[in-house]
């Protein structure tokens, strides 16, 4: 006999119904991990990786006239993606936090959401030094 798959419920209390022969069955649920934090730490990393990309335009095109206004471009998204990436973080920490006081699903990931928010900080200030960085070099 195969037994039963565990889907990470167990049965915590069983309350009788007044004048009736049935029960309210209570569930433990497991933790589960925020999405918005997952989401905030992979727009992070996206963050990182886009500012590396406005870098090497930067980079590249100092002695075009493209460079500047590819830069910016890539900036503009780092900035954005960003920003996205600290206020998804924000969120879930806030929803990770409030999760424990309602004694209903309790979220995890702490760690994932303070990861995005300083992965999209950091991407955004990496994409507004690599528009710097290329605009002093193209002026030069």
């Amino acid at each position: 006999m195969v037994p039963p798959p565990t889907t990470g419920w167990e049965l915590e209390r069983v309350d009788v119904v007044g004048g009736t022969e049935f029960g309210l069955a209570q569930l433990r649920v497991a933790p589960i991990t925020s999405g918005l934090a997952i989401g905030s730490l992979v727009a992070g990393i996206g963050t990182i990786l886009v500012s590396l990309v406005a870098g090497c335009f930067g980079l590249a095109g100092t002695t075009e006239d493209w460079a500047a206004l590819v830069t910016g471009a890539f900036t503009l998204l780092c900035v954005l993606a960003g920003s996205g990436a600290i206020t998804a973080g924000v969120i879930a920490l806030r929803q990770i936090r409030r999760s424990g006081q309602t004694g209903q699903v309790r979220f995890t990931g702490r760690g994932l959401g303070i990861a995005g928010i300083v992965c999209g900080g950091i991407g955004a200030g990496i994409g507004l030094l690599a528009l710097l960085l290329g605009l002093v070099l193209q002026t030069s």
